[in-house]
């Protein structure tokens, strides 16, 4: 593996486990297994860094997305499997929560290239929404559910509210 790769598949695991401020650049190093000199040839800053783990995250969160909802035959099962999606995720990262929010809470307000990124992924998934269910207000609806979700099965390590979202969705469609 290239530096370049095993620098960012650290900073995967990392950043998203122990959080943007708490990981220094020199245990990114130490882990990745490369010098100090090659892991800035490939990164000039560790916003730079942070802007490439983000743009990486986000391929694999909607590819993953995508993957567990391509069997659902119509749109109540897409949207049933999407929040089934948060369930398999919080089992899978031990209720860890949205890699762009706990980032989002990291950095300093002015720091619109991160930003852009998280507002980004978000748009993404506003869209997603949409394309599923052709309504702009429903689909907000769902959207603002599903990131409430996300927040609060991370602080209560529960997918309580998720299951009660599937259901007010329902209700909804």
């Amino acid at each position: 593996m290239l530096p370049k790769e095993r620098i960012l598949e650290k900073t995967f695991t990392l950043f998203h486990k122990q959080g943007y401020n708490a990981t220094g650049i020199n245990q990114i190093i130490e882990e990745a297994k490369v010098a100090k000199a090659s892991f800035y040839q490939h990164f000039k800053s560790k916003e730079d860094l942070c802007v490439a783990f983000l743009e990486q995250r986000h391929s694999f969160w909607f590819e993953q997305l995508v993957k567990f909802t391509a069997d659902a035959k119509d749109l109540n099962s897409k949207i049933d499997k999407s929040f089934d999606f948060l369930i398999y995720m919080n089992k899978k990262e031990d209720f860890r929560g949205c890699s762009f929010l706990n980032i989002l809470s990291e950095i300093p307000s002015d720091n619109v290239k991160i930003l852009s990124v998280i507002q980004n992924h978000k748009s993404d998934l506003q869209i997603y929404f949409r394309d599923i269910l052709k309504d702009d207000l429903l689909s907000d609806h769902v959207y603002l559910l599903f990131e409430s979700c996300i927040i609060e099965s991370q602080l209560f390590k529960s997918n309580k509210l998720i299951e009660q979202s599937k259901k007010i969705i329902q209700t909804l469609i």
